[in-house]
Order: C-alpha cells, then structure tokens, then sequence
C-alpha cells in the first residue's frame, strides 16, 4: 500500500477523537491528541501530491522532512514537555506515518509474544505467558479500524461489513486475526500473534524444562525413524514451536512439504516447499482448504508431510496419507489430553463427510499415529510436555495408549510458580523396534522410573 493511501485512511477519522473522560490518561494516551494534531498539520504542509510524486523517493528522506515538520510542530504547540517526552510524541508521529499506529512498538517488542487488541481503549499483552494490560490506546474505533485495514491491504485481504473477520499473515510470520462491528461488540478486535526472529532449538526447550534431554533425544529418534507424530494441546500451549523445533530433526536430503493456514513454520532444511490456504474472494470464489492441499500435497512426491494444524476434514486425507507409505508425517490439533486428541480425531474424520463406521474411523487412527506429544500451558505462564504417549493399537473398540513420559505438579512455591518434574513412567516404547530398524537405538535406561 502507498504511504499516501496510508495517510489518508489515518485521516478519515477527522476530528471524532475520543473523550478524554473515558481515554486512560497515561503514558502513551496522553499524548493522543498532540500526535494526532502534528499528524494532520503535516499532511496538510507536506499535502497528498507530495505522497504521490514521490512514491520512489528514499524513505530516509521522507522521515527526514517529516521529523523536521513535526520537531517544529512540537517546539510551538507543546513547549512544556520535557525533551523525553517530546522524543516520545516524535515517535508516536512516525510510528502513524511509517508503522502500525500505537502498536508499533509492541510489534518490535521481542519479549512479547501476542498483542490483544480489545477495542480502542483497552490493549493487552502477554509477555513470558502472562497477561498484562498496556496504557496504550487509539483515539477512537475509526483509528483502530485503519489500522487493521493497514495492515492486510498489502497483503490482499479485506475486512468491512460484508467480510466482517480476516485471519492474515504479516511479512514478519506474525498472524493476525481482526473481527469488527456488527459481530465484535466492543469496537475492532485485533489480535496478534507474534512470532520470535530467533527460531528455538531444542536445547532451548531444555533449558526452559519445558521437557528433559531424555525426553528430546527420544522425539529426535522418534522423527528420524519416521514415525507419524501429532502434537496436541490448548490454545497458546506452544504446538506450532514445538512442531517447528521437532521438525528440525528431519534429515537434510529428505523433500517436505508443509501445509498451513498462515505459514508460520521456518524449517532450517534446503529442500523444502510451503503451501499456505487461500480464503475466497469478493464473489465467493476461489478458496482453497488445507484439505485440498493436503491432497495434492501426495502428488509431489513428498518425503515429509508437516501440517500446521488439522482441524476439520483434512484429517482424513491426513490419517490415508499415514497409512499409505507417507511416514514420518507431522501435525498439530487441538485438545485437552492425549485421549481427547484421539476423539477430536474421529470428529474431524467425520467432517470430512464420509458416512465411515467408528471402529473403521480408529483402525485408521491406531495405525496411523504412533506418538502423541501433549503440551500445556501452565498457571504461571510456563509451557511444559505434559505426556509423550504412544499409540499401542485396539483392544477391541478402544485405541490403547501408554504414557512413556508425563509431567507431575507437586504444587505451587511462594513466587506462584509450578512446581513438578518430568519422569519417565517405566513402560518400554513398543516403536522401539522400528527405530532400531532405522539405526535409532536408545537404551533401556532412558525409560527407567
């Protein structure tokens, strides 16, 4: 999107600002109107002519004139503030100009791994798996709502009354998803779920015991010896960082293919091809399902199939793939515990439309899936592996599970944290004999209690 498009759809909002008696009068809202004043008496000295003749012009050049306009606009109209402040209003000004309005800095924030948007007046964030509220505010619905429409313009999506709810990916792999009035009653609803420039290993999950060297030697085995791996939890649990860290273990020379939503998953490997949905367009046309990618997806000649998330009929085409010489594939859903993940599975097979027999839908499962990782987000904010399960196969209509490790709280300290371990539960991986087939041997001391 241009820099002028930009401008203008800052300055739809005119004069409806906000009232100050229900705006938070601190930090970043107080200076609300002051940016919001130098905003517009810029676009007015430097005019929308200005934007369109000089669409090639360095960006450095730009921001100079426009600092330049806005230090004077400052030094005249708010002589009072104090030189740090004023560095903070120069800020919020090129922040509306060149970035995403208020947000922006939150956007450059590394240690902050979601932004929530509720309304103009309310923003939170979580930081190291906390929910905090910011003091940052936009002036009015009008304002958040350019924002947004900022943000997805460039990337082909639309949001307006008819499409009131888009999710989209940022150029940075952060996704977002934005839902407005009628359906949102609190004004715009923004959402953003960042994503770290520094991609983790697995040795980062160690440290952050989020599991234990055991319990990752024995996922590198499991991914080597190709087995089929579905991690599962809640919403925020960490899945697709940990889909993304376990993927790393594929080997160099295999061909992968993955499959996503919002392509979120950076694979370090050469040989790899991302496919990513498409929504329908303005005439209803044109969508393209994960479950249609996953389809075609058996027509590369895929080593490795990753699929972000399976949530619906892909399922289905998932599990065939499994079954049909596609091992080693890798996904993530949604759930409570490894035998709810088991359940959401039938469901999702059944969305798929196919009028199946349940016993049929878990033969497929028992002998698709052999392992089944569980992460959860815990009460002070920390992501742990929960359980490492293994899928045995039916005992009559019922899918066998065994825990091969497991995570025990013991409590809560003083500063509010989990307390617990993770241990291993005693019970010998029936898998291990593929992996020692595929030169993947662990010794019996690794599953000792």
């Amino acid at each position: 999107m241009s820099l002028l498009s930009r401008l203008q759809g800052q300055n739809h909002t005119d004069d409806n600002l906000a009232s100050s008696s229900d705006k938070r009068k601190t930090g970043v809202g107080r200076f609300q109107e002051l940016v919001y004043k130098v905003h517009r008496e810029i676009i007015k000295q430097m005019g929308f002519d200005y934007f369109d003749d000089q669409k090639e012009r360095n960006k450095i050049e730009i921001e100079k004139e426009v600092r330049e306009i806005s230090e004077s606009l400052i030094e005249k109209d708010a002589e009072h503030l104090t030189r740090s402040d004023r560095e903070e209003v120069l800020q919020l000004v090129l922040d509306e100009v060149f970035g995403f309005g208020p947000i922006t800095s939150l956007l450059k924030d590394e240690d902050i791994s979601e932004i929530m948007v509720n309304g103009p007046q309310q923003v939170y964030v979580e930081k190291k798996g906390k929910l905090e509220r910011t003091d940052i505010v936009f002036r009015d619905n009008d304002h958040l709502y350019n924002v947004i429409e900022r943000m997805i313009s460039p990337l082909g999506r639309r949001i307006d009354e008819s499409v009131p709810m888009v999710d989209a990916r940022l150029p940075d792999g952060s996704r977002i998803n934005a839902i407005i009035p009628p359906l949102a009653l609190n004004g715009c609803v923004l959402t953003i779920r960042k994503f770290s420039s520094q991609l983790l290993k697995i040795e980062d999950l160690v440290r952050n015991k989020t599991l234990t060297p055991q319990m990752a030697k024995f996922l590198e085995a499991c991914v080597k010896g190709r087995l089929n791996i579905i991690v599962s939890g809640g919403t925020g649990a960490g899945k697709t960082s940990t889909l993304n860290i376990i993927s790393s273990f594929i080997p160099q020379h295999e061909r992968i293919i993955t499959i996503e939503d919002s392509a979120e998953l950076k694979l370090h490997q050469e040989h790899v091809i991302s496919l990513e949905t498409r929504p329908a367009n303005i005439n209803n046309k044109g969508e393209v399902t994960i479950r249609e990618l996953v389809r075609n997806s058996l027509r590369m000649r895929p080593d490795r199939i990753v699929v972000g998330e399976v949530r619906g009929g892909e399922a289905l085409d998932m599990l065939q793939a499994m079954n049909t010489g596609h091992d080693g594939c890798l996904t993530t859903g949604h759930s409570n515990s490894p035998r709810d993940m088991l359940s959401r599975l039938e469901t999702m097979v059944l969305m798929a439309g196919m009028d199946l027999p349940v016993k049929a839908i878990r033969d497929q499962i028992s002998s698709a899936i052999d392992i089944i990782v569980h992460q959860n987000r815990l009460q002070d904010g920390s992501r742990k592996i929960t359980h490492i399960t293994e899928v045995l196969g039916m005992e009559g209509d019922v899918i066998t599970l065994q825990d091969i490790f497991v995570f025990e709280r013991n409590g809560i300290d003083e500063r509010g944290a989990v307390k617990g371990r993770h241990r291993a539960t005693g019970l010998k991986p029936k898998c291990l004999e593929k992996l020692a087939a595929a030169g993947m041997v662990l010794p019996d001391s690794f599953f000792a209690p």
